[in-house]
């Protein structure tokens, strides 16, 4: 638009005549053509319709960008009525399929292609057509086939960011197909509309559908009159027949256009009702674009457009109603923010749900204007370090990184000042830099009023970059409620729900995950026949693919594991998965796959898929949750069961402590262990059943097998270092013990820490869902100053996650965010 804006005046300079409003649409769209494309599925964005008009005017065939779906929607619409074939590169006849189109002139639609494109698709795509016998031929592979003039040929791409060689783009034309925020958010305003007020929208639908046509009808009637003009012999006044026609066209024409006038008054009207649900449509557009730019952190967080679509309308119909409009959109924008936070965090690794929670509150923010770039960018890269010419005001104290964060940060509006008032008050900012939880600590002077938000954590991040995590989580809670800082524990049932026969489950594994037994457990409990499962590796696909089929006939669960040694075998998983019919799948049929985070996954079952995570969460009051919640312990009849109940409900929760402690433990580096080991859930499972199982058959407790099948066994089976040893029975001892059995017993120096009293289950979650939400290190029998190094990697991990995702090219675009933020850190 710039690029237009600098041609129109250049033209006026030079005085060229031309049209003050340039566009693309204007010069070279038909507006009859574009409005079919919309009723077809085109986005209504400029964006979209140049694309558009650019597939019908270019010499090459289109390589559409399409990530959402929509240009293989609008071209398997706009083709429906010429019998499109549809078709992948992995499909066996797919060549055959080709030859046919070519030779009887169908469309041909070729889907989900990768960076490389087939060889020999290179004759259609460079158009290598000669004659032969009178006949336009064309060769495909070792056939010779003729070639049908009425033939078109599309192909779109899935993947959101790939990368063409140059000989491939030369070929065809690539297109972004990335649906825009503008596209996006009338597609949004369609959906909500019709859900909440359903006769708006049908009315709204039947005037485009009639104002299309009336367009057409008019297009006809100038075509015709053209025609009569220009054909007529002689004087055209003495032609009776051309008057007739002349006249009865302008009839209809005069019809029509009044016709026409009644329709976008009409139109006029419902779209001003309509646009009182905007604010719902502009909202939820700029999550959308929030949870598509996770896939820069790991590229299995991949979501797609039908599934965010569906849980809109399903936050539509289970919200809360209300008579008021801006109440009803106000109930409906905080159940879906929410829906949307719980339906990601389980998909998301422990180390990105902060980032997700903390990029999602910041979306949001700058949707309304309240984020400044600079001061956004500033937080994220900490502005670009130039020789200081301020001298350090307090070197003895102050590294002189700090003073230049200081110094570049005093260059922003909102901080001006405060690099010349930093001496006067120096013992102020030196409190907040000896301070152990300095996020909390007010700021100094005025600053402490004029600061808030990210303006706050700005100046943190100059002085304290290792309390930066602790002050984002509570700019989340401060913005968004502490519930967007608890993410959802780990609840199988729940994600099994939300799938199908037809709709996979992936498990997103870290070290030392395995759902193998969460998923055998769950079978059981839903009387389901134990699942078949296979490794994946090298020659296991035939394997898997008869496990697949048996499944689908008989209706078992079918495990496949580690999917990304298999990276050959994942174009065929991908196609199974889109071949799967309903018709021919049992019901009661389900596919679960695990893999680490890897870029060979397929991207189409990444987002049709049901996706989990399966480590221990992060932090210790989530971790206690955690195993709260884990089998069995969260089994009604195994925790009441125990003849020495109040014991071992202690003991019980003295044990979950205990492997939450040397788990978090692990985040402090050689600090906590010499060697990182990989405790699990399956540790701390033997370890319950063997305790319910000793105090069931002791009179008394038996305090020395206890400590030694936990921390000789179970636990200490992992342990290979002597020192770690020492330490692991060291904590053990703090939790079995008789010190354990007294309500009220600190479990840390401060006590902040201490045993519950004795109760029914739920009375031991409420006690946990009070606990702080982020634990010091003296709980751990560490020193304060121990946070400081895993708190800076916290922080730095936090900061180049975010900044990654502000990196994407997404959104159609063309990286004009992108471009933004480069400028600003340059600037």
């Amino acid at each position: 638009n710039m690029q237009l804006a600098k041609w129109v005046a250049k033209c006026k300079e030079m005085e060229i005549p031309c049209s003050d409003a340039v566009t693309l649409g204007g010069t070279l769209g038909d507006p009859v053509a574009i409005r079919q494309w919309n009723i077809d599925g085109l986005p209504t964005d400029s964006f979209s319709v140049d694309n558009g008009i650019v597939i019908f005017n270019s010499r090459r065939w289109p390589l559409m960008i399409d990530p959402q779906g929509q240009a293989n929607k609008w071209v398997r619409n706009m083709e429906k009525d010429k019998g499109i074939q549809v078709c992948k590169l992995t499909d066996p006849n797919y060549m055959r399929t080709l030859e046919n189109a070519v030779q009887f002139g169908t469309p041909v639609l070729l889907e989900n292609v990768g960076e490389e494109l087939d060889p020999s698709l290179e004759p259609l795509l460079l158009k290598q057509i000669f004659k032969q016998g009178g006949v336009e031929c064309i060769r495909l592979g070792d056939s010779t086939v003729e070639y049908s003039p009425e033939f078109r040929f599309y192909i779109t791409t899935k993947l959101r960011n790939p990368h063409y060689l140059p000989e491939t783009s030369v070929k065809v034309t690539l297109l972004n197909f990335m649906i825009t925020p503008e596209g996006l958010q009338d597609q949004l305003l369609g959906i909500v509309v019709s859900q909440e007020r359903a006769d708006l929208e049908e009315a709204k639908n039947k005037l485009v559908l009639e104002g299309a046509e009336n367009k057409r009808k008019l297009k006809e009637i100038e075509d015709q009159i053209l025609h009569i003009l220009s054909s007529a012999e002689g004087n055209i006044l003495e032609n009776a027949d051309a008057i007739n026609t002349l006249s009865q066209s302008k009839v209809v024409s005069d019809e029509i256009k009044e016709k026409q006038q009644v329709a976008e008054k009409t139109e006029k009207e419902i779209d001003d009702v309509r646009s009182s649900y905007n604010p719902i449509a502009f909202s939820s557009q700029v999550l959308f674009f929030c949870i598509s730019d996770l896939a820069n952190i790991e590229p299995v967080y991949q979501y797609s457009l039908t599934w965010f679509i569906n849980l809109f309308i399903m936050s539509i119909q289970k919200s809360e109603k209300s008579r008021e409009v801006a109440q009803r959109l106000e109930n409906l924008n905080e159940h879906f923010v929410f829906s949307l936070y719980n339906n990601v965090c389980r998909s998301l690794l422990e180390k990105d749900k902060l980032v997700f929670s903390f990029l999602l509150t910041v979306r949001i923010q700058q949707s309304k204007g309240l984020v400044d770039a600079a001061e956004w960018m500033f937080l994220l890269t900490g502005g670009v370090a130039m020789d200081n010419p301020h001298p350090n005001p307090a070197p003895e104290w102050l590294s002189d990184k700090s003073w230049g964060l200081f110094c570049r940060l005093s260059d922003l509006p909102a901080f001006a000042g405060m690099r010349e008032g930093f001496a006067a008050e120096a013992e102020e900012w030196k409190r907040i830099f000896d301070a152990p939880e300095a996020h909390l600590e007010p700021l100094p002077g005025k600053w402490q009023e004029e600061l808030t938000g990210l303006r706050r954590i700005c100046a943190l991040r100059c002085i304290r970059l290792d309390k930066v995590w602790g002050a984002v989580q509570d700019y989340v809670v401060s913005v968004m409620t502490e519930k967007f800082v608890k993410p959802p524990t780990f609840d199988l049932r729940a994600c099994y729900d939300d799938s199908s026969a037809l709709t996979p489950l992936v498990f997103i594994l870290s070290p030392g995950a395995d759902p193998m037994g969460a998923i055998i457990k769950a079978a059981e409990q839903m009387h389901k026949p134990e699942p078949a499962y296979t490794s994946l590796g090298q020659g296991q696909g035939p394997i898997a693919e008869r496990l697949i089929e048996r499944g689908r006939a008989q209706g078992t669960w079918v495990v496949l594991q580690n999917c990304m040694l298999a990276p050959s075998w994942m174009t065929s998983l991908e196609r199974i998965t889109e071949e799967m019919d309903p018709s021919t799948t049992h019901p009661d049929f389900r596919l679960w796959c695990t893999t680490y985070p890897s870029k060979v996954f397929p991207v189409s079952v990444l987002q049709n898929g049901v996706k989990m995570t399966i480590e221990a969460p992060k932090g210790l009051r989530a971790n206690l949750l955690g195993s709260m919640k884990m089998d069995p312990i969260s089994d009604e009849e195994f925790y009441n069961l125990c003849s020495k109940g109040p014991e071992f409900r202690k003991l019980l929760y003295g044990l979950c402590f205990f492997h939450a402690l040397i788990q978090e433990r692990r985040l402090y580096g050689p600090l906590g262990w010499n060697i990182p080991y990989e405790f699990n859930n399956s540790d701390l499972k033997v370890s319950v059943q063997q305790l319910q199982l000793f105090l069931d058959e002791n009179e008394s407790i038996p305090w020395k097998a206890l400590r030694y099948t936990v921390g000789e066994c179970n636990y200490g089976g992992r342990v290979t270092d002597d020192k770690d040893r020492r330490l692991l029975n060291c904590i053990l001892n703090r939790f079995y013990c008789t010190t354990m059995l007294e309500e009220g017993a600190k479990l840390s120096p401060s006590g902040i820490y201490v045993v519950p009293p004795d109760g029914a289950y739920e009375d031991f979650l409420e006690f946990i869902d009070s606990l702080p939400l982020t634990a010091g290190p003296e709980v751990f029998g560490l020193h304060d100053n121990a946070s400081i190094t895993k708190d800076n990697k916290d922080t730095n991990e936090l900061l180049k996650a975010v900044m990654v995702t502000e990196s994407s090219e997404g959104g159609g675009g063309g990286g004009g965010d992108r471009e933004a933020m480069i400028l600003t850190v340059a600037s």
